[in-house]
């Protein structure tokens, strides 16, 4: 689970080459994004795409932004048709949501990078950060070439475009398959058009496992049309408005749900929980929203007593990723020990 943002795997050798790689263009005189990108004359389907996306303007503000940029190379790799595809004025909103993917919010030179796990997009889902064989890389594209200074940020070269999810929850869910009861659940309490929405939700879903977990016939009931306010309770218990990234989930700790009641985060015995279920996944992205993988089922007249939490500690955690999205998830591993 990436609770925090450490350093994985980030040697002095590779903050070494990444840094390297844009040391000449760092003493260029510095223009705008925008500017420098066309200057360079490696980023004419980049220059296309934000003018068609109406991000120009964006990008020539005052920022400061971190724009992980693909050359021209990087789009050519894309399935033939999909740039053509993605410049149509229909596809507007599929555009910038794939541009400002490629956005992150200040400016985060080549020496912080190599320090993140993660980071935070424009777009609203988080791209991964890894170094692996002394190279850079976010999410699946390498970094060729780092710390392009701009007047209003910096520019890192890509060589591949990087996708966001384009599923909603329960898309997302269903794609999975270990959520089979969470959405008839949510279809059976009419939640499922809440959770297909464009506002951003964080949800804390149990798996198929987690439902069994509870007394025989407990589900049964709660399908039951005339439990159906009972059932929406629960489920908007799972619930959090906005995107709540694993790091978050703990320095808050506290989260108050769409059904209004609070969770509670909490470390015990090296192993984070919410309302005493522990996390199976974490951070898994979605179109509208973010997804932790949950082993037991929150109930309202369980939640914790306020204030109930312990500091946070160490805990071990697996990387893998997601076959659904592409991305990088972690999961927690049972029995992990504070170091």
């Amino acid at each position: 689970m990436r609770i925090q943002r450490m350093v994985f795997g980030a040697t002095a050798a590779a903050m070494l080459v990444f840094v390297q790689s844009g040391a000449r263009a760092e003493t260029a005189p510095a223009k705008d994004i925008v500017a420098t990108a066309i200057e360079a004359g490696t980023f004419k389907t980049l220059a296309a795409a934000l003018q068609a996306a109406g991000l120009v303007e964006t990008l020539q503000g005052k920022g400061p932004f971190t724009v992980f940029a693909p050359s021209d190379e990087a789009f050519a790799k894309l399935p033939a048709g999909t740039v053509e595809t993605l410049l149509k004025p229909e596809n507007k909103q599929s555009l910038i949501a794939v541009l400002t993917y490629h956005v992150v919010p200040g400016k985060v030179m080549a020496a912080d990078v190599v320090k993140l796990n993660a980071a935070a997009t424009v777009n609203g889902q988080r791209v991964n950060v890894k170094v692996n064989d002394g190279k850079v890389q976010i999410d699946q594209a390498q970094v060729v070439a780092a710390d392009i200074a701009c007047s209003n940020g910096v520019i890192h070269v890509i060589d591949q475009v990087i996708m966001p999810s384009t599923d909603n929850i329960p898309t997302t869910a269903a794609k999975a398959g270990t959520f089979k009861t969470l959405l008839a659940a949510a279809k059976a309490a009419g939640l499922v058009e809440v959770l297909s929405g464009d506002k951003p939700l964080t949800v804390f879903a149990p798996t198929d496992d987690a439902f069994a977990k509870l007394p025989a016939g407990t589900v049964e009931n709660l399908l039951k049309p005339e439990n159906k306010e009972k059932l929406a309770a629960i489920l908007k218990f799972h619930v959090v408005p906005g995107r709540v990234f694993s790091n978050d989930v703990l320095s808050r700790k506290e989260l108050k749900t769409a059904q209004g009641g609070m969770l509670i985060a909490a470390v015990n015995n090296g192993a984070a929980t919410v309302n005493g279920a522990g996390f199976v996944a974490t951070d898994i992205d979605a179109s509208n929203g973010v997804i932790h993988v949950i082993d037991t089922v929150l109930l309202p007249s369980a939640t914790p007593a306020k204030g109930a939490h312990v500091a946070p500690a160490s805990t071990q955690y697996v990387a893998q990723v997601c076959p659904q999205t592409g991305h990088q998830v972690s999961y927690r591993m049972r029995g992990a020990r504070r170091r």
